[in-house]
Formats: structure tokens, sequence, C-alpha cells
């Protein structure tokens, strides 16, 4: 693994965004609504910023092209962030995230044709299947719910191909910036839009402003940001075609905390997805 650096930094950002995924929704069922999540996540990227940066002595890339590339990679993901919480305010879960989390095929397609990427066979059928465990991954149990029309669909295929776009955008940045000015621009553009999750928050509502509250979402939120600057280290050195498809596993690492911590036994169709991402993680890692 040390010899393969994107390798580690996949896993990193896989871990990371695992235990993400098994404690985020703490702070949201004591009452922190997700779009105040959002704007805690956006200030916790700010010192990953700062250490990137430091890491090549704060020679920041300021360029026309590299702000344009750098806002166009923080944007299509924040953005979609705050897309997707309009999307959930009136779509089920279980259609908006299965539809969402297949944006790698987006990723992989854009890769594929303009940054030239291919791959051995082994990796083929290895990303064949992460995508159908992905897929399964996502798995929502349906519950009775007020959908209202059909925007919400609308807003989750938006999300759909921001997000794939995005990973692409961000592979395509790291062959002429650094990885740290791309993050950079990320975090500012995170911060930016804080504003707009504001507007987004019922403030009319109790909120939680206690320990469980913003407080545990920034420790939360941290493993986020940490996930989000290894991602971008490995599309640095590593294909988008294999490094997305992988880092999109997180969930596994999020089941197995939940199974731990909570005694929650996956549903069936999880299980299958569950066990479909270590085969595809073992063929992806060769």
């Amino acid at each position: 693994m040390i010899k393969k650096p994107w390798l580690l930094y996949t896993f990193i950002t896989t871990i990371f965004w695992g235990v993400w995924g098994a404690f985020i929704e703490i702070p949201e069922k004591a009452g922190f609504p997700a779009t105040l999540g959002y704007s805690v996540w956006a200030l916790t990227m700010i010192p990953c910023a700062i250490a990137a940066l430091a890491i090549i002595k704060w020679k920041l890339e300021y360029d026309r092209k590299s702000i344009f590339l750098g806002c166009i990679v923080g944007f299509l993901g924040a953005g979609g962030q705050l897309i997707l919480f309009e999307a959930l305010r009136d779509g089920p879960a279980y259609v908006v995230f299965p539809v969402i989390s297949l944006f790698p095929v987006v990723t992989i397609f854009l890769s594929s044709l303009f940054l030239k990427e291919t791959t051995n066979r082994r990796h083929k059928i290895g990303i064949a299947i992460a995508l159908i465990a992905i897929l399964l991954l996502s798995y929502q149990q349906k519950h009775d719910v007020n959908v209202k029309g059909y925007l919400w669909l609308v807003l989750s295929i938006i999300v759909f191909f921001m997000w794939g776009v995005q990973a692409f955008a961000m592979k395509f940045s790291n062959n002429t910036m650094k990885a740290e000015s791309i993050f950079f621009y990320m975090m500012l553009t995170g911060v930016l839009l804080i504003p707009v999750a504001l507007l987004m928050t019922d403030f009319s509502k109790e909120i939680n402003w206690g320990f469980k509250g913003p407080y545990l979402a920034a420790i939360i939120q941290v493993f986020n940001s940490i996930g989000a600057l290894t991602l971008v280290y490995a599309l640095r050195d590593g294909k988008a075609i294999i490094v997305v498809p992988m880092t999109s596993l997180a969930p596994v690492i999020t089941i197995i905390i939940s199974l731990i911590l909570y005694a929650i036994f996956p549903h069936w169709i999880i299980l299958t997805g569950l066990v479909l991402a270590v085969v595809s993680i073992y063929l992806l890692a060769e």
C-alpha cells in the first residue's frame, strides 16, 4: 500500500467517511438540523485547508484558471449537498439515495472519455461489482411519506450529475494544479454557501445548541473534512475510475460500526451489498 499512495489515501477517505456516516445522524436526531450541520462541516474544512497549505509552504495558486477550477469543484460538491437537503424535504429517501448513489457512473464515463483512463480486466470487474454494491448499500426501507410532485426527483438527478462531474473535475484539476490549492477552494466555496444553508433552516423549530448539537456535529464533521482532503490526494495519484467507486463504498464501514455499537443487523439487500463491496475492494486494490 505504501508503494501506492493513492490506495492509502483512498482507504483513509473510505474509513473516515464511513465513521462520519455512522454518527452523523446523532446531532440531527438530537434536534440539530442537517442544514446547520452543513454549516459546521464547512467551518471544519478551514483547519484542514490551513494544514494543507502549510504542507506546500503557503504557496497557494491564485491564477484565474486555478481559482475557476477549484471553485467549480467546490460548488459542485457543496452545492449538491444543499440541493440534496431540498430533495429530501419532498421526496422519499428510499428513492433519492439510490438515484444519487450511482454518481460514480458519471465520473467513470467522463474520465474514460476525456482523460482516457483505462484499466485491466480485473479492475473492470471490480468497478462493475462496486457499482452494484453501491446501489444495494444505499437501500432505504420504504416509509409512509408525503411525496409532493416530482421536483424532488429532478433535484436528485441534478445532484447525481453534480457529484459525478465534481469527482471528474477534481481529477482533471489535479493535472494542472496542486491538490492543496484545490482543497482550499473547496473550503472557500463551502464557507461561502453557509448563508444559503442558514436560509434553508427552519429557525421556528426548537434547535439543540448543547453539546449534542453544534459541538458534537463539529467532532463528527471533522472526519468528513479529512476524508475530503485525502480524496483530493487519492485523485492526484490514482485513476478516478478506480478511486471514486472505492470511496463510495464508505457505507461498509458505517454498517460495521452500527452493527458493533447499536446491534443493528442490516437488511438482506444491504448485507448483499456489503459482501459485494468486500469483493470489489479486493479486486480494485490490486
